[in-house]
């Protein structure tokens, strides 16, 4: 086995509703997540979630204090250990994303509907021990 993936994830939340895409590729293809991915050498955990949220949406934000950790084991993650850092991310515009990189769609998710999507494993869980949304299913 080799050693866990570091990667980052940014939480938007404006107007009510969640930022998420649908992933093209592990871990969870097919399913909803946060706008995020793998760290590069190099590069700050800041810089990171700027560079993911830009490409997979075509948004600009700025990355705000950290949210919380998810854990995605590797029967969960098909085969690999991934540790994702979550970070607050407010929008310079608000605006209509657009997906790109590995997002096959961004789309702006009503909160009240977001436990009603197969959301990336961890996401659910993440997203409602942080207060972002009231439930899971």
């Amino acid at each position: 086995m080799s050693a866990p993936e570091l990667g980052v994830g940014a939480v938007v939340v404006d107007d009510g509703r969640l930022l998420l895409v649908r992933r093209s590729a592990p871990p969870g293809p097919g399913t909803w997540a946060v706008p995020g991915g793998g760290v590069e050498a190099g590069e700050t955990l800041a810089e990171a979630v700027t560079r993911e949220l830009r490409e997979e949406t075509g948004l600009e934000g700025a990355c705000g204090p950290l949210i919380g950790v998810v854990e995605v084991l590797p029967e969960q993650g098909e085969g690999r250990h991934v540790v994702v850092l979550g970070f607050e991310v407010r929008l310079f515009e608000a605006a209509e994303p657009s997906a790109g990189d590995d997002a096959l769609v961004a789309r702006w998710i009503p909160l009240v509907d977001v436990a009603d999507l197969v959301l990336a494993p961890g996401l659910a869980e993440f997203l409602h021990d942080h207060a972002i949304i009231e439930t899971i299913t």
